[in-house]
């Protein structure tokens, strides 16, 4: 298993456990930070516990090719949030991340500080040449991190998240190794 943790002055960044059940399911059953989300609000801890599974063994691979990540707070060790990335085919060198941070994290840079780290992290040590993220066009809050960081609007794709309040268009971004990153 790899031991991954990506450490700032504020926050680390680690491969979630088992042991983050409670607080991941907590996360994934707030509404409001569900509106954007597809997974959905789980029905209780066994379906949150189900899901989780598959993130975890996935970290435990020699190479990891999906991350998922546990957004810890240093000084309190509260849990923050979620961050996830993929990694593409080793030919194309590509990586696209998520994030899910709890509500009461919000509007605190928790969000543009991680995917800072993300981003050094996947260009710096895995390589990689791009890394894209996608977003509901409603999500201003994902939208200001994503541009906030450096990241390119590509373009729209049409009605491709299918959220609890209907089908909603996804902006796409992207950011390459040779683009300019913002702090």
């Amino acid at each position: 298993m790899t031991n991954t943790n990506l450490i700032s002055d504020r926050i680390t960044l680690r491969l979630i456990t088992l042991s983050d059940l409670e607080s991941i399911h907590t996360l994934h059953s707030l509404p409001e930070t569900d509106e954007f989300n597809t997974l959905g609000i789980p029905k209780n801890i066994e379906e949150t516990q189900t899901i989780i599974t598959d993130w975890v063994a996935e970290n435990q691979l020699d190479e990891i090719k999906c991350y998922t990540f546990a957004i810890e707070d240093n000084l309190t060790k509260d849990f923050i949030g979620l961050f996830g990335l993929k990694i593409g085919s080793d030919k194309y060198r590509r990586g696209e991340i998520w994030y899910k941070i709890h509500s009461d994290y919000w509007g605190k840079g928790f969000a543009t500080e991680s995917t800072n780290m993300i981003l050094d992290y996947g260009f710096d040590t895995l390589n990689l040449h791009r890394i894209q993220a996608g977003c509901a066009v409603d999500n201003i809050g994902s939208i200001k991190v994503l541009e906030k960081v450096g990241m390119i609007r590509e373009g729209r794709g049409r009605q491709i998240l299918p959220l609890k309040n209907g089908w909603s268009d996804n902006f796409e971004y992207s950011i390459l190794e040779t683009d300019p990153r913002k702090k």
